[in-house]
């Protein structure tokens, strides 16, 4: 019962704090000007103040849970001094108090700056969000490895999170912009979208690249080459499996995107007949989102188990 809630707050906060991300992140690099600040292309203050206060109450939950997982007993059973002991005395402790702060100069940001015409605030909102999901490195392997490499192991695990934040919050954030009603999709949203998309495949390339060698290296390390033969023997090795067949179809998916259905968009504009080019993109975007939900719930699933390489 612990573990089932220990990987369903752990899901919840990855989804939560790449959202947080990963959608200020898009707004910088792929909106201008005042599209930034119209909450009918993405409403990203409103998103940003909910989502920090999400945050905080799923980072709450969250070291409740630990505290429950480590000290073997039932949530509810769980007393304030345990909690106090593991927040202040425990490497996840800290990193938790870290996150909380993050959060909260997120919300507070996106509440008293998000006014302003000015993108100032979603740089914070970004730098301070980059933060609380860098922490949760610390909740999982590669605060658990010692020396140099534990060194390596938790600066990758970092990486990773955050090129998959990035990846998360332009899918969410392609998908508001793809998923309008017909009379909310005007030629200048259209153009708007099409840019977008434009914008994020050429950042994609980065953030893929990232993720590959995060992901290599974190791989290397927790499975080792001498159980690579023997993944399958073990949950962990079958649930590792399974995300990577997942991360291999979501980059074909994105190759997709990239050199057919971006480009067809872009003829289908001038040619004025839209609506085919923007379905398959809909489906594209939908089947890549599904697949980035369920890898986010491999990897929470993950990080309540022993790797091949501790056994």
């Amino acid at each position: 019962m612990i573990d089932t809630l220990t990987i369903g707050i752990r899901f919840a906060l990855y989804v939560d704090l790449m959202l947080l991300f990963g959608l200020p992140l898009f707004g910088l690099y792929a909106l201008k000007g005042v599209e930034r600040l119209h909450s009918n292309v993405l409403p990203l203050r409103a998103l940003a103040i909910c989502l920090s206060a999400t945050g905080v109450v799923l980072s709450v939950l969250s070291i409740f849970a630990m505290t429950a997982s480590m000290a073997g007993v039932a949530l509810l059973e769980v007393d304030r001094a345990s909690v106090s002991m593991m927040i202040s005395e425990t490497p996840m402790g800290k990193a938790w108090a870290a996150r909380m702060a993050a959060l909260f100069g997120t919300l507070i940001i996106a509440i008293v700056m998000g006014r302003l015409k000015t993108p100032t605030w979603l740089v914070l909102v970004s730098m301070g969000s980059a933060g609380a999901l860098a922490s949760l490195a610390w909740t999982g392997h590669g605060a658990a490895s010692e020396g140099v490499a534990g060194t390596r192991h938790l600066i990758a695990d970092i990486v990773h999170l955050l090129a998959a934040g990035a990846w998360i919050g332009a899918l969410a954030a392609l998908g508001a912009l793809l998923f309008r009603p017909a009379h909310s999709m005007s030629d200048d949203h259209i153009r708007l979208t099409h840019r977008a998309l434009e914008g994020f495949s050429l950042i994609g390339t980065a953030i893929v690249a990232l993720i590959v060698v995060s992901g290599l290296l974190n791989s290397w390390i927790l499975v080792g080459p001498e159980h690579l033969l023997s993944m399958s023997s073990s949950l962990y090795g079958q649930l590792l499996i399974a995300k990577l067949v997942l991360f291999g179809a979501m980059l074909g998916l994105a190759a997709v995107n990239r050199f057919r259905l971006t480009p067809a968009f872009d003829h289908a504009i001038e040619g004025g007949g839209t609506l085919p080019a923007i379905s398959r993109l809909r489906r594209s975007v939908i089947c890549e989102t599904s697949a980035a939900l369920i890898i986010l719930g491999l990897v929470a699933w993950l990080g309540t188990l022993e790797p091949p390489m501790s056994m």
